[in-house]
């Protein structure tokens, strides 16, 4: 199966970096049609993540002025790799009107990858990014029903899934993805630990999402997903929300991918950086091929003609 990357909900407010892919307009969903045809064909099935950036926009350009939970400067700054620099924007806090039409965003986003052919959708709420943003204390600063205790900060999170629901009904496969950590503060814990974990992963499974996504930002899941002792930030969620779960955080290298499943820790695992080098990384892994390391240069949005020759002589050497 395959995951896109995150697609912008609104054409107002949700883009976090130039030539983002959208789900918004006619044309953009004729686009996705035409690929996930091509993905069809090739005997695969194909999921649309739908992602709001609130305070995250990376754009130094065309958006200064954003939207989060409350105006709170997010750590860090900008990533050159996306077009950003320098600190982020202090964003202006989120009116309830706000909230409802960065919610029908979400909802329509949903039932136009729908048409367009997707076999389901996945909410972004990790990282960092909006959703993330209600879920974290020190970016949620509100105190109506939206922020305090973390009942209040899953609220965002809860209402985007059910509006989805009754937009694309009960039957359409709907996900979730979250994490911890983010692009912009790879220390972060639910402080809550456990009883948040309970509390998130028990609401969004009685809202309806079909399974959790659980991601480690680009980092070891070893190193993110204890949440308790001896316990896992996945098998709590297995515990808690009788849905699939899938592990994120370095996935492509396959004893850890083995071990997650054979301990119980997952139903299944996700990757990005194993599949970019190896589109057929299932395959080589169950036949013993050898499996190159990540050359992030590819990832790079001005890539050169100089790059891809080098990485494609790479690859006939091997």
């Amino acid at each position: 199966m395959i995951i896109t990357e995150g697609t912008y909900t609104d054409q107002a407010q949700s883009q976090a970096y130039a030539h983002q892919p959208g789900i918004v307009t006619q044309a953009q969903i004729q686009a996705w049609r035409t690929l996930v045809q091509s993905v069809h064909t090739a005997g695969a099935s194909i999921f649309l993540q739908l992602m709001h950036a609130g305070a995250l926009s990376q754009e130094n350009h065309y958006r200064t002025h954003t939207l989060a939970p409350s105006a709170v400067l997010p750590k860090g700054e900008k990533m050159p790799e996306y077009g950003g620099q320098g600190p982020f924007s202090v964003p202006e806090a989120m009116s309830e009107k706000h909230i409802l039409e960065a919610i029908e965003g979400f909802a329509q986003s949903a039932v136009n990858a729908r048409d367009a052919g997707f076999d389901g959708v996945e909410v972004h709420g990790a990282n960092g990014y909006l959703l993330d943003q209600f879920i974290t204390n020190y970016t949620n600063r509100r105190t109506d029903r939206y922020g305090g205790s973390i009942k209040g900060r899953i609220r965002f999170a809860v209402e985007v899934v059910e509006a989805i629901r009754l937009a694309v009904g009960k039957e359409y496969p709907l996900g979730m993805r979250l994490s911890q950590t983010k692009v912009n503060d790879f220390v972060y814990r639910w402080p809550g630990g456990q009883k948040d974990g309970e509390v998130i992963f028990s609401a969004l499974a009685e809202a309806g999402v079909s399974y959790l996504h659980l991601a480690s930002e680009g980092r070891d899941w070893r190193k993110t997903a204890s949440i308790a002792d001896g316990v896992t930030i996945t098998q709590l969620a297995r515990k808690v929300a009788h849905i699939p779960v899938i592990a994120n955080g370095g996935m492509h290298d396959p004893s850890l991918a083995e071990q997650i499943i054979n301990e119980g820790h997952a139903d299944m695992i996700s990757l990005a950086r194993g599949a970019l080098v190896h589109a057929d990384w299932p395959q080589r892994v169950a036949q013993g091929l050898a499996l190159e390391a990540f050359d992030p240069e590819i990832l790079h949005p001005r890539a050169t003609i100089e790059n891809a020759l080098r990485w494609r002589t790479l690859r006939e050497r091997h």
